[in-house]
């Protein structure tokens, strides 16, 4: 609790800066500087194009992930723009009265992990996961729901189980909820398979490449559900207002995130954990280390913007298969929601 407090200061600490940064109460919109709120982890990932060019147009806030919706909501929000799931987007910003989205920025970061002889999961074979345990982090959350519906879409029939010990169906996926940390996920837990987001993913295998039953990659849960294309993840969201002052500043930061992928091709790991660590707020531990950050790394985050008017079809699609799964978890957005200029 005493961790969680001093992180949501930190947030409240960084929105005050940004306020005074920006010169709020300017009426000039050319002269405030634009606030870019976005939680840590692969989703800050989209951030770094526009954290190298230091343009003086932005300031970013490198965030905890559970301070994020406090940046969207309220009186008066702080966030200009705000990187965020896209099942909480929807939740809280779908009716495009505040805020409207400009597009996805990664596209899923999951994975499924293994030992001994057991198959690499693809769509050929998926169902090969009837009468087998799959141990899934976050199984209630995005994570888990992404997996149900991508078992969903294919067909294969699954339960939830309390525990190892709990009866097993052979004719169903069996999944268990791992927690909300992938730090549980070990091999001797005894699951089959498991469903890990990067970059535990990484350092899993790299943990226990010297053990008995050493981890490794058994399946892209990305390519499972959308082939290339993944699922829509994260997207960034402007202020309706600032999109109705300054076109040319959205237009400006839609240029950083569509650049991001190139950037990230070319930059050094030293470079962009440098850069992260400047706009995170103090206090709250990096999601990325020099330990678990690589080319790798990067490229199973699956960092890569798509605008708006390009990937409404496949938002409104992803929205409707996590409400079949959970109709708590996501909400329809209306048009509004999509900013399509």
């Amino acid at each position: 609790m005493k961790k969680n407090m001093k992180i949501a200061a930190a947030a409240l600490l960084c929105a005050a800066s940004l306020c005074a940064a920006a010169g709020c109460g300017d009426n000039n919109p050319r002269a405030k500087k634009y606030s870019v709120y976005c939680p840590d982890g692969a989703p800050a990932l989209s951030l770094l194009n526009g954290l190298s060019k230091d343009d003086g147009n932005f300031e970013y806030c490198v965030i905890a992930s559970a301070t994020v919706q406090a940046q969207v909501t309220g009186e008066n929000p702080a966030a200009d723009f705000c990187v965020l799931p896209l099942n909480l987007a929807s939740n809280l910003l779908g009716t495009g009265s505040e805020y409207k989205m400009l597009g996805t920025v990664t596209n899923g970061n999951l994975f499924f992990l293994t030992t001994g002889e057991n198959a690499v999961l693809t769509s050929e074979n998926l169902d090969t996961l009837k009468g087998k345990t799959v141990g899934a982090v976050q199984l209630t959350n995005v994570p888990g729901l992404t997996l149900q519906a991508t078992l969903a879409q294919y067909g294969i029939p699954y339960q939830t189980i309390a525990s190892l010990q709990a009866d097993k169906a052979a004719d169903k996926v069996n999944l268990l909820q791992m927690g909300t940390d992938a730090g549980n996920v070990t091999p001797v837990f005894g699951c089959d398979y498991y469903l890990c987001p990067e970059p535990a993913v990484t350092a899993k295998i790299k943990g226990t490449a010297n053990s008995a039953k050493p981890f490794r990659i058994a399946g892209d849960l990305q390519a499972l559900y959308g082939g290339e294309e993944g699922y829509p993840q994260a997207v960034l969201v402007a202020k309706k207002s600032v999109i109705e002052q300054n076109i040319d500043i959205v237009d400006t930061l839609v240029s950083y995130f569509k650049g991001n992928a190139e950037y990230l091709a070319n930059a050094q790991t030293a470079t962009i954990l440098s850069l992260l660590d400047q706009a995170r707020v103090n206090g709250l531990a990096p999601a990325f280390t020099q330990n678990n950050l690589n080319e790798s790394v990067i490229a199973n985050c699956s960092v890569r913007y798509t605008a708006a008017k390009d990937c409404k079809t496949a938002v409104n699609e992803f929205l409707a298969k996590l409400i079949a799964v959970n109709p708590n978890s996501a909400k329809t957005v209306s048009d509004e929601f999509y900013y399509l200029g």
